[in-house]
């Protein structure tokens, strides 16, 4: 995968953001969306190694659309300023999410405002057993590498049903259960870019194992 090349088309991309561009270079397009694609695939093949759980994602299902979704946010350019793709993507789980872009690169796991039957699910399992959670987020390499959980919008009070002295008040506050590990440039040009991406997979692992079966039980 050139991301070089990756990257210079975003930076055209985002200088031409209309139809009438991306037509005229849709066989560009189409090339690195194929050569993404299969950097997917090699990369899915590498993490299904990891654990026996691992659901398999070729790169055409786990890779994203470049448009952005216009119904809901019109005011948003037509295209994305990033590649995006979700990897280890079963059904109704918090995937491992990777994007390269201008802003930002980073790899991203958890579940971002999920609806209100998951985020009472992972309430109900924080109440149930938030040590086992909380033993994850103060791990030393988990807070060296993600710092904390993603900073999110937090209710104020406690959520219905629960008290305020909880002993885990401060999670169940959460709307957002994600974490994030910021990449630059840089790193996603190095030669070792891939080896980086399966450790932060590895450690971010455990995270997202408890609010799959959060969601499961």
């Amino acid at each position: 995968m050139n991301f070089n090349d990756l990257f210079h088309f975003l930076e055209e991309l985002q200088l031409n953001n209309n139809k009438e561009w991306m037509d005229a270079n849709r066989k560009w397009y189409k090339s690195l969306r194929n050569d993404f694609i299969a950097w997917l695939d090699d990369l899915d093949m590498t993490m299904a190694q990891l654990h026996d759980d691992y659901y398999p994602t070729p790169g055409k299902k786990g890779i994203n659309r470049i448009n952005n979704n216009l119904m809901f946010h019109p005011n948003k350019p037509i295209y994305k300023d990033h590649f995006g793709a979700g990897l280890d993507k079963a059904p109704n789980s918090a995937d491992f999410y990777i994007e390269i872009g201008l802003k930002n690169c980073l790899l991203a796991g958890g579940r971002w405002r999920p609806d209100s039957k998951t985020l009472r699910s992972i309430r109900d399992a924080i109440d149930y057993n938030g040590e086992e959670l909380q033993a994850i987020l103060d791990k030393p390499s988990f807070k060296k590498m993600f710092g904390g959980l993603y900073e999110d919008e937090k209710l104020v009070s406690s959520p219905k049903g629960f008290s305020n002295d909880h002993p885990h008040i401060e999670l169940l506050r959460n709307k957002t259960f994600a974490v994030e590990y910021g990449l630059t440039k840089e790193d996603v040009l190095s030669n070792d870019f891939k080896e980086k991406i399966v450790e932060v997979y590895k450690e971010m692992l455990p995270f997202r194992q408890y609010l799959n079966q959060a969601v499961t039980v």
